[in-house]
């Protein structure tokens, strides 16, 4: 579907933003060249009056996204994480999108339920209420359970959103090779693959089993996290198109009148969000990538519920590790460990000088610490990290974008609940707590052991190997070269697996 049948979509999009006033915010916070404001210009001014009004009391970018409709929205919520491609204060506008759109009708709803489940509404659940919240991709009923009466969330998609994503990303694929073509200096922020990044996260969201499947990891990660709940899954009732969760009451964490007024302690919600969310990051290494106010309630019992799990994190474990140690690096003040660990993850070329590095670092941490305790950051200490190993040629990890993005909104939520929280004294245990487990004596004998039995699973060739290399050592091939590798092999697995299995048995005993 890319192609010039797009140009009319291409127009429009230029029209509305010049119309809003959103076309001279977007070109300035990416710098762009001569060529692709002269071409915006030329896309947006006539056609100006074709373009789409939006809601004026809005900021010009986010009144444009949400005129142009859902998927705009979402994609300008994506572009929120990635402050390397839109820079930090357009970053910083776009988290403000909310993609609260009108509902759908309660029929309409039913009739994707009977159509997913293959069974008549009725036979499933005995309520089903109108819509109670309605998003950009999908929206929720309450209902209750036929069999056993408990109340539960349904989530069902937007009739028709698939076909209305689809269109709407071959737009914005068209309007990536224009950017390309005219600029060629633009390939650095890879356009055509931010919109890749866009299509698979949308194709994801468009599937709601996916959503249930992070749901139920995250659930079996934090179930017995005190004062966190992630509702369960229906699996029997979810689908494709509908997914159903155990309802949860609860305040939003934005509400703080009622808050106040059923006696919650402010800075305790404070600390445990903060918390919680680098407790996920660093021992799980999965985390909700999207803890804004909306996603986020207080349950009548205290306890802290997460909502709505489209956009997840990952971190692998030797990014974990490292994270943990920049952080604590920081907390200490010990700039020259933080260089040396990204000089040791290979964040940083091998050719750039550490000491340099370490004092650059110093400029980014020393005059955050010299704030009160209100003003200490520690998004904005990884927004100037960053900064700092861009200038050290440091290339752009997504997942570390993604993990500070979310980083800036739970600091926000936290700060919103305990204007004084101080950021680095909340963390502090639970980065300390990680790196006792993880960075220490502790975990190299799990790593070790964790080696031996890979290594334990080739058990049962090593001798077939062994004897392998010593035939071709014995009788080399005359018409060929003899090839050493076999007997290397063999004898190196054998030598690694006893080494291994060896250190293990010292560092336990």
């Amino acid at each position: 579907m890319r192609g010039p049948h797009n140009i009319w979509r291409l127009v429009r999009t230029g029209a509305t933003f010049e119309r809003t006033g959103a076309m001279g915010a977007v070109l300035e916070a990416m710098d762009a060249p001569r060529s692709i404001r002269i071409a915006a210009r030329v896309l947006g001014w006539p056609f100006k009056w074709l373009g789409l009004r939006g809601n004026p009391a809005t900021p010009p970018v986010p009144r444009a996204l949400t005129a142009l409709g859902p998927a705009y929205i979402k994609f300008g919520q994506i572009l929120s994480t990635r402050p390397d491609v839109v820079g930090a204060e357009m970053a910083l506008q776009l988290q403000v999108l909310q993609d609260k759109l009108p509902p759908f009708p309660r029929a309409e709803a039913l009739r994707v339920i009977a159509h997913e489940m293959e069974r008549p509404v009725e036979t499933l659940f005995s309520e089903v209420s109108e819509p109670v919240a309605a998003a950009s991709i999908a929206q929720v009923h309450r209902a209750r359970l036929a069999h056993d009466g408990r109340e539960v969330a349904v989530k069902i998609l937007r009739p028709g959103i698939e076909r209305a994503f689809r269109k709407d990303i071959d737009a914005f694929y068209l309007i990536a090779w224009v950017v390309e073509t005219l600029s060629p200096a633009s390939r650095r922020l890879r356009p055509r693959d931010v919109i890749a990044h866009f299509e698979g996260v949308v194709t994801q969201e468009l599937d709601l089993r996916i959503e249930a499947s992070a749901c139920g990891e995250f659930h079996a990660n934090t179930k017995d996290d005190a004062g966190f709940v992630v509702p369960q899954v229906e699996w029997f009732l979810s689908s494709r198109r509908m997914m159903t969760l155990e309802w949860v009451e609860g305040i939003t964490l934005s509400d703080g009148g009622a808050i106040d007024g059923n006696g919650f302690d402010r800075k305790a919600l404070a600390a445990r969000v903060l918390q919680m969310f680098l407790r996920h990051a660093l021992r799980d290494g999965f985390f909700h990538a999207d803890m804004h106010h909306g996603n986020l309630k207080v349950a009548p019992n205290g306890d802290i519920v997460a909502l709505d799990f489209g956009i997840m994190g990952r971190l692998d474990v030797y990014t974990r590790r490292v994270y943990a140690e920049i952080l604590m690096g920081f907390i200490r003040k010990d700039y020259r460990r933080v260089a040396e660990v990204h000089f040791e993850a290979g964040y940083v070329p091998a050719d750039r000088d550490i000491d340099e590095f370490a004092q650059a670092l110093r400029s980014v941490g020393e005059p955050i610490f010299g704030m009160d305790a209100s003003r200490i950051s520690m998004a904005r200490l990884l927004a100037y990290l960053f900064e700092v190993t861009e200038r050290f040629g440091m290339e752009t990890r997504t997942e570390l974008i993604l993990l500070q993005r979310t980083m800036v909104v739970v600091e926000g939520v936290a700060r919103s609940l305990d204007p004084e929280i101080n950021i680095w004294t909340v963390a502090r245990p639970v980065v300390e707590d990680y790196i006792r487990e993880n960075v220490g004596p502790k975990a190299a004998v799990r790593d070790l052991l964790a080696t031996a039995r890979v290594l334990a699973r080739f058990g049962p060739r090593l001798p077939a190997l062994a004897e392998r290399a010593l035939l071709a050592q014995a009788n080399p091939p005359r018409a060929e070269p003899r090839n050493p590798w076999p007997e290397r092999l063999g004898y190196g697995a054998a030598g690694l697996l006893l080494g291994v299995a060896a250190a293990a048995l010292v560092l336990l005993l």
